[in-house]
């Protein structure tokens, strides 16, 4: 068999695990910044010492716990208690739960940005504690933490590699299949980066430009 041709079968082998990365990827991005920021708004804006305090609990867990033993908690600790979830599920709430964390922390950060003043300024002229919260303080939040955000994406498409430990059939899953298989080692692994590069350059590029338009729009 040519080097043409065994890249060839590599590349195919591969291919089949790319579906599973972009829909971990997309599934656990929508999860976590969906989570952190709801987490984010009832830190930033509530009174309750005992939900902050369980926030600031689960985000510093989730933070330092590594990411692949909240993977075998959801995928086998939850198992051998009777509720199973499919590799599928697990990855993508265990990544999500993750992010939710981490992305707190990012429009945490994004909200304590703003001028102080800009709340007491919106409840004085009339407006809602709902309408100064939505329409007023979290766009300029979410502007201020986008650039992070997107970085937070960019990481979480590498860290879907980690999911083959627990059998989610992505682009490593089927790299590490065949290696055992065909001893491609360099091959197949070289391969697979050249492929996390192809799927990561689009995202960068996308997060660039909505940036920029951001940008544009808050000039």
């Amino acid at each position: 068999m040519t080097a043409i041709a065994t890249f060839l079968m590599v590349l195919e082998g591969l291919l089949l695990g790319v579906g599973v990365t972009i829909t971990v990827t997309l599934g656990s991005l929508v999860l976590g910044v969906t989570l952190g920021f709801a987490l984010a708004l009832i830190r930033q804006f509530s009174n309750i010492r005992a939900a902050n305090a369980a926030i600031d609990t689960y985000c510093e867990i989730m933070r330092n716990v590594p990411a692949l033993t909240h993977l075998f908690i959801l995928y086998f600790g939850l198992a051998s208690i009777g509720i199973r979830l499919s590799p599928m599920t697990a990855a993508i709430a265990g990544l999500g739960l993750i992010g939710g964390a981490v992305t707190c922390d990012l429009f945490r950060s994004g909200f304590a940005a703003l001028p102080k003043g800009q709340r007491e300024a919106a409840l004085a002229v009339g407006l809602s504690p709902y309408q100064t919260i939505f329409s007023i303080l979290t766009p300029q939040a979410l502007r201020i933490a986008l650039p992070s955000l997107g970085n937070y994406a960019v990481q979480l498409l590498k860290d879907t590699s980690i999911v083959s430990a627990i059998a989610a059939p992505e682009v490593m899953f089927y790299a590490r299949s065949m290696v055992t298989s065909s001893f491609q080692t360099t091959l197949i692994y070289v391969t697979a980066a050249g492929l996390y590069l192809l799927l990561g350059l689009p995202l960068m590029q996308a997060i660039r430009l909505l940036e920029r338009r951001v940008g544009r729009l808050s000039a």
